[in-house]
């Protein structure tokens, strides 16, 4: 346990990821005087980092009793909390940052980001008209990024912008529709999403109530233009074929795809995939799929409770190649338990052989929520490995297949504190990946645990939830449309 006490209800959100970052094999508490800090005395044995904020600074000390140690800090001429609270909390996040690189002896790569996304930093100034180089130094100095991963973000910032250009922003809007189920729940996964046993009697009514919320946005966006479709989940392939092909019909039925410039639907498990099902999916003219393996290692599939075989991941990739010109990804996870350097080189060299058009890399995000916090607790985190040789590995992989990096994020609690990249082929590139990460482009979303996202001219975004339940949604499903409807109040 390491716990952080700090006297103000303030950063508790930075200060447990950048000292999670740091202690990742700890479980990093945050106490503040709203969750009863001077009272948790069971805790006192614990805390090892304690800030004081005051309205011009702050002050750290590290570990207990008579083992402190004070770091003092004053902050920013014009940084005062109460003057400027932007400043104060950057200053503020680049003090614990180098303090705990003191401390440890240790840096990351991305530095003391936190909840950013990188190639969104990088975009802006690029748009600003900052000098590429300039960039990397401004994400080097103000938030101590590595020079590889500045780099990094600032080739892809500047992809993202030119795939982006033919995005209609303000006048336009993509679609998301969750299908929740999947054949069985995989290890890692903390998405909204349910053994397809559990519901099989119900899917029908999920379909019926899917296509209420089309009706519904098709009519709330009736001015607006479509570029983007995205079918995910879960696993959307888990569907009957007739199933599938009811829900794709109902779709194209609806939205007017004549400016629709991609149209995905997860295959995703090879377990889920079926010629027939694929053959619906080019009968409604569906241009890219994922068939995502996670990992070429039998023990590991087994391990996270992906039911596929190696040679069932193959055989759905050629399957798909044989039906229709797909553009098709595959994901990969990198950090699995017990997976090795060279493990992950053999799974990266049995996805070359298939040549897939785009391939996503995953550092393994340990959510809370997921099977594998729970695992962890009794194998411990060291099984899992994720350094810069084995993302490394995977970037040469992508390289070697023509590929180039155009979109990336990060998230808590992801091993090695790297990140997620997607690669592809020109031509390839997933534009929806883009826009979701981004931000710029009103996303509605439709289907149990999926969030809408309105984003306005000025840049403001505003979001409202469908509840993740599959019965709740069926039997909620009018007050779900009523509250796009207050989401979109005077969308014109």
């Amino acid at each position: 346990m390491f716990v952080v006490k700090v006297n103000k209800t303030r950063f508790e959100y930075d200060i447990h990821s950048i000292v999670k970052a740091f202690f990742p094999n700890e479980d990093v508490k945050v106490l503040t005087p709203d969750t009863g800090a001077d009272k948790q005395n069971i805790w006192k044995a614990e805390v090892k980092l304690t800030v004081n904020l005051n309205n011009e600074g702050a002050s750290l000390y590290f570990g207990t009793g008579d083992e402190l140690r004070p770091y003092n800090w004053q902050i920013v001429k014009d940084g005062e909390e109460q003057k400027d609270a932007k400043s104060y909390k950057a200053a503020f996040k680049r003090f614990l940052y180098t303090s705990l690189v003191d401390y440890t002896g240790k840096e990351l790569p991305w530095g003391n980001l936190t909840g950013i996304r990188p190639t969104k930093i990088a975009m802006e100034l690029l748009e600003k008209g900052e000098k590429e180089e300039a960039v990397i130094l401004k994400m080097q100095t103000e938030y101590f990024v590595s020079r590889k991963k500045a780099e990094l973000g600032v080739d892809i910032a500047k992809r993202e912008k030119e795939l982006l250009s033919s995005v209609h922003f303000a006048h336009g809007y993509s679609l998301y529709i969750g299908i929740p189920f999947c054949p069985t729940t995989c290890l890692y996964c903390s998405f909204t999403s349910y053994p397809i046993s559990r519901h099989k009697d119900r899917v029908e009514e999920y379909i019926d109530c899917l296509i209420k919320e089309m009706r519904y946005t098709r009519k709330a966006c009736q001015d607006k233009t479509l570029d983007s479709v995205y079918i995910g989940g879960g696993t959307p392939t888990t569907l009957e074929a007739g199933q599938l092909d009811r829900l794709l019909t109902a779709l194209r039925d609806i939205f007017d795809f004549s400016t629709v410039q991609e149209f995905t639907v997860e295959a995703g498990r090879a377990d889920s995939i079926t010629r027939e099902k694929l053959e619906v999916l080019k009968k409604h003219h569906v241009d890219r799929i994922s068939i995502n393996p996670q990992t070429m290692k039998q023990e590991t599939l087994h391990l996270i409770g992906r039911q596929a075989s190696v040679e069932q991941v193959d055989e759905a990739y050629r399957l798909a190649r044989s039906v229709g010109d797909f553009n098709i990804n595959m994901d990969i996870i990198l950090g699995l338990p017990g997976e090795t350097a060279e493990d992950i080189q053999n799974t990266v060299d049995r996805i070359a052989v298939l040549k897939p058009d785009s391939l996503t890399v995953h550092s393994l995000a340990i959510k809370r929520a997921s099977g594998m916090n729970a695992w962890i607790q009794e194998n411990g985190i060291q099984t899992l490995c994720n350094t810069d040789a084995t993302m490394k590995i995977a970037a040469d992989g992508a390289a070697k297949m023509h590929m180039q990096p155009y979109y990336l994020y990060r998230q808590k609690n992801m091993s090695g504190n790297f990140e997620n990249v997607g690669y592809a082929r020109e031509g390839c590139y997933g534009l929806y990946n883009i826009l979701i990460m981004e931000e710029k482009q009103t996303i509605m979303a439709l289907g149990a645990g999926s969030i809408s996202k309105r984003v306005y001219p000025d840049g403001r975004i505003e979001r409202c939830e469908n509840v993740k339940d599959v019965v709740q949604y069926i039997e909620r499903i009018e007050e779900m449309i009523e509250r796009k409807q207050e989401l979109l109040q005077d969308y014109q």
